[in-house]
């Protein structure tokens, strides 16, 4: 393919997914970093951040996407409780929960097979035997993954209803108007980017959302971010996320939706900034995770401490209360 004047000074990855629209930016980083596109004439693998110009020639051999395997892998797990009927699970941040396009290996789900080779199975689903509910890939924190077919349709009515205790740890841009909020909205994709979430849904299209309910409390200010706790309510994909960013307070590295934004520095914001440009995914953990035992109807409550990464912005940003959050009694 040529490139036109239209599309002069595109990243290459973005000009492939524009060209081929069931090529994602992923899949097109993807086939460029593993030598499937050239420019005519020139065998070199190229990188995704070229900017293409006029008439340059791009020739590129589409590959089939991977089956998702639900191997067993030896990956380390940082399993914070494990009975005979289920097991909860502090993800790192990085770590996508199961196989899926894009991601056929390496997850949490390929891990907990060679952890647990029963839960193979559990559920129906074989790339996601056991999972009661999943996190974002580049999200740290809590997870419960069951054992049993039983359990698993247990905890998965109790989330239904709302039933389980899930609290947030993150640190979003700005300051909140209020240090207590409720945000109750509509939770749909978004009309212009599927990627993304929204609670702004167009009244004739809101009989097809669904409800989403976050309360935030704030934590601590700084002059260019918040640490807020966000307790769910509902737990529908990318809730947090899209609630903050669409008060005005995205999560901090959250790029999907703007928490990459740039601020004006002053003395008192450089080091704040540095601090923020360490990050290298959205500062969310799930922190807490409470449940009744659907076997043994004992009341589980679960806490993961910040991981490196938001333990040491969170004292960068937010020093006086630093060591209350690491202490898992502050969650």
């Amino acid at each position: 393919m040529t490139v036109t004047d239209e599309d002069a000074g595109m990243r290459l990855d973005a000009f492939l997914s524009k060209a081929f629209p069931s090529l994602s930016r992923a899949r097109a980083a993807w086939h460029l970093s593993h030598g499937h596109v050239a420019l005519r004439g020139q065998r070199s693998k190229l990188k995704a951040s070229l900017r293409v110009r006029p008439g340059m020639a791009v020739d590129i051999t589409l590959q089939a996407p991977p089956e998702p395997s639900s191997e067993p892998e030896d990956l380390p797990l940082d399993i914070v409780y494990e009975d005979a009927h289920l097991l909860v699970v502090n993800k790192a941040a990085g770590m996508v929960v199961h196989p899926a396009p894009g991601h056929p290996s390496g997850t949490l789900i390929n891990g907990l097979l060679h952890h647990v080779p029963a839960i193979a199975g559990v559920g129906g689903d074989d790339t996601r035997p056991g999972l009661v509910h999943r996190i974002d890939k580049d999200t740290s924190g809590l997870l419960v993954v069951s054992k049993s077919a039983t359990v698993l349709l247990a905890l998965q009515r109790r989330f239904a209803v709302h039933d389980i205790e899930r609290a947030y740890l993150a640190v979003c841009l700005g300051r909140l108007r209020q240090d207590r909020v409720t945000l109750d909205t509509p939770h749909a994709r978004h009309p212009r980017d599927r990627k993304r979430f929204t609670g702004r849904v167009p009244e004739a299209k809101a009989q097809d959302a669904r409800r989403a309910v976050t309360h935030v409390e704030v934590v601590a200010t700084s002059h260019l971010a918040s640490l807020v706790r966000c307790r769910l309510e509902t737990g529908r994909t990318h809730q947090i996320r899209m609630h903050l960013a669409e008060r005005g307070n995205p999560i901090a590295g959250d790029a999907l939706y703007g928490g990459t934004r740039n601020h004006p520095k002053t003395p008192k914001t450089l080091p704040e900034i540095a601090a923020l440009s360490r990050l290298r995914r959205q500062a969310l953990h799930a922190a807490v995770l409470g449940f009744v035992h659907p076997v043994t109807g004992e009341t589980l409550r679960f806490t993961a401490p910040l991981p490196p990464d938001m333990a040491a912005l969170t004292r960068a940003l937010f020093p006086d209360v630093a060591p209350l959050i690491a202490d898992e009694a502050g969650l």
